[in-house]
Formats: C-alpha cells, structure tokens, sequence
C-alpha cells in the first residue's frame, strides 16, 4: 500500500480519492478551496492543511486540478509538489492539460530526481464515482507498471498510449469526439421534440442501434430531464476544446467539425452556460431554433 497525497477534490478528485482510500491506501488529501474533504475523512483518509504538507511523507502524488495554469502551479509553485515532495516520489497527473506543457513538466521532474506521468481520464462523474474510468496513461515503462496499481483502483479500462504527452494527446482526442456526439444528441433530440415524438422511446430505440454511445446513455437523460446539474462543466469542455484545436493546427490537422462544435461550446460559455454540465449544449441548439423553454413551437 502507497502514501499518496491527492491534490484536488472537486467533483472527479475526491471519489478518486475516496476509492483510494478504501483500497487501503494511505491518502492525504489537499484542495484549495477548504470543506470538500469530509467524504474523503469517512473513507479512512486525511486532510492536510497545504500541499507541502500533503506530499511531505508521500511516495505517490495525484492531482486532479481543472487547467494546464492549475497544474503549474501546484507542480513548480514555491509551496508546491516539485518543492516539497521526496526524491522518486511518483506524480500522477490526472487532469486534462495540454501535451507541450505535460512534457514540459515531465522534464522538470526528472531534473529534479522525480517520476511525472499523465494519466487523464474519461467516463465523468459516473465513472468516478464507480472507479470505471478509462484512463490514458503517457509514461516511460517503469513508471507506468510503478502507477498501475494506483490506477486500477479507479478506473477500469487503463492503457499505456506511449510517452509523456501522449495521454493527454489522447484525451484531446477523446473530447473530440464527445463534443461532437453531445452536440448532435442535443440536434436530434431538439428536431424529436419538434415532431412531437415521444422521446423516451425515441432514445430507448436509437440507443439500440448504431447511434447507441456511452454518451446517449448517460446524457439523453439529463437533457430529458433538463437537468444540467454538472458531472463535466461546459467552461471545461470549452478548454479541451481548445487544446485540441490548437494542437491540430500546430499538427497540420484540418478538423473542420470539430471547430464548429468548439464554437457552438463558446457560445454556451458567452450564453452563461459555463457551469452546466455539457449536456447543457441543448440550450444552444434551443436557442438556435428560436425555443429556449425546451416545448414545441
């Protein structure tokens, strides 16, 4: 069993770090914002006042924090994990970051005589909650069978996709590919409604077949529902977006529908909707066609 000190206890953080410690772990958990550390307390850890103090006795370091800035900070900060933490302690970087700074990252701890990976994820509050994440994992070897026990207690689906970057290469590509699937959920359930159509068994039916997805599972029910209570919030989604988009540009990589959905997610932004969950694109496309009461016109 591992000492790990978990930066982070938002909404993906501090299940994580509840199944952790339930595994048997020891876990310190630190977040920024003080009182999101009681669930983790239930669950057998502690709660550290800083993240000196956080990392100080850990051989493993998690972070769980919203944006690339974020993760610098907590990193290379005077009172941060790179300042405090003890030399080979391995850094887990779950959070969503851009490749180029992941890397960036990744060589400084190695300077400094530690072990950065990144290991974004995919499967939102639900996965979290369940500890049936897919995570991506960029690592050397070692680091990665080092990791792999830490990871298995919160995900299920984890595979090492190349070196350091590369998971958050991949989960660039996953955000993609999500945005566009919520995007066109929210289209087709706005022309159901329009019809008239019954929408529970529209999307009971069309979750048979091949337009079925994870995504038409776990969020034709919000939008049904109208509840846009966040699991994963537009404003980030709005941020991996950019980070695809740039990292295609400087690949050379047209991605033509994913700039339209990247526009359509900063309009939800502009619009007030930074803080739904991003099932909460069918009030753009609401918006869009002139009905922002989700009825029929």
């Amino acid at each position: 069993m591992s000492t790990i000190g978990f930066i982070g206890l938002g909404i993906m953080g501090n299940p994580m770090a509840c199944h952790l410690a339930r595994a048997g772990h020891t876990v310190v958990g630190y977040n920024r914002s003080p009182g999101h550390a009681a669930e983790l307390i239930e669950a057998g850890g502690t709660e550290a006042d800083s993240i000196a103090e956080a990392v100080k006795n850990a051989d493993v370091v998690a972070v769980m924090v919203p944006d690339s800035p974020d993760v610098q900070n907590v990193l290379l900060s005077e009172d941060g994990v790179f300042a405090h933490a003890q030399p080979s302690t391995l850094v887990i970087d779950f959070s969503s970051i851009r490749p180029d700074i992941t890397v960036e990252l990744a060589r400084e701890a190695t300077r400094r005589g530690l072990r950065l990976i990144d290991a974004p994820v995919s499967g939102g509050e639900p996965g979290a909650q369940n500890a049936t994440l897919s995570i991506m994992v960029g690592a050397t070897d070692d680091d990665f069978a080092a990791a792999k026990p830490i990871l298995e207690s919160v995900g299920k689906t984890i595979v090492h996709v190349g070196g350091n970057g590369a998971g958050q290469t991949v989960k660039a590509a996953n955000q993609l590919i999500v945005a566009g699937n919520i995007e066109l959920l929210a289209e087709a359930i706005t022309f159901l409604r329009a019809y008239g159509v019954d929408l529970d068994a529209a999307v009971k039916v069309l979750g048979a077949g091949l337009a079925g997805s994870a995504v038409l599972d776990q969020k034709a029910p919000k939008m049904l529902a109208r509840n846009f209570d966040p699991g994963f919030r537009i404003q980030l989604h709005h941020k991996d977006l950019g980070i695809v988009t740039s990292a295609a540009r400087e690949a050379g990589v047209v991605i033509p529908l994913g700039a339209l959905v990247a526009q359509l997610m900063a309009s939800a932004l502009a619009n007030g909707d930074g803080s739904l969950d991003h099932s909460g694109l069918l009030r753009g496309v609401e918006r869009l066609s002139g009905d922002n009461e989700g009825g029929i016109r």
